[in-house]
């Protein structure tokens, strides 16, 4: 929505990357440590949601979030504090309904930061291919 608003079509792709990006990371990654959920370590508290079947760590949420959150801030600096609030209350929100330990977000937020610097250097040092200019 911001990047509609600001008129900065580039930007939403990019945000979109780094959500895709974030998550098929934080799945495989999921996939391969297999850390159980809370829900499955200790009967009480119960979850307050349905608890996703996959892995613990990390949290997909707090790493799509952070990603997003890095990739707006690179643009609006002024506003990063408020994106990343935004991120680190989605992120804790996982703990809080009982589906993540805290490390779970905590990775996924570290994660999702350097996904987006990643893809903003990958962006910035690419070789791109030359414009054709018209004819004549």
């Amino acid at each position: 929505m911001l990047a509609v608003w600001w008129r900065r079509p580039p930007l939403f792709l990019q945000v979109a990357i780094a959500d895709l990006t974030g998550q098929l990371i934080s799945y495989g990654l999921k996939q391969w440590i297999g850390r159980e959920r809370p829900s499955e370590v200790y009967p009480l508290p119960k979850p307050l949601v349905r608890a996703p079947h996959d892995g613990s760590f990390p949290s997909g949420h707090a790493t799509a979030s952070f990603a997003c959150a890095t990739v707006l801030a690179f643009y609006a600096p002024r506003a990063a504090p408020r994106f990343f609030l935004l991120a680190a209350a989605i992120a804790w929100s996982r703990v809080y309904v009982g589906v993540h330990y805290p490390l779970d977000v905590l990775g996924g937020a570290v994660l999702g930061i350097a996904i987006a610097i990643a893809l903003r250097w990958l962006s910035i040092n690419l070789p791109r291919s030359p414009r054709a200019t018209p004819a004549g």
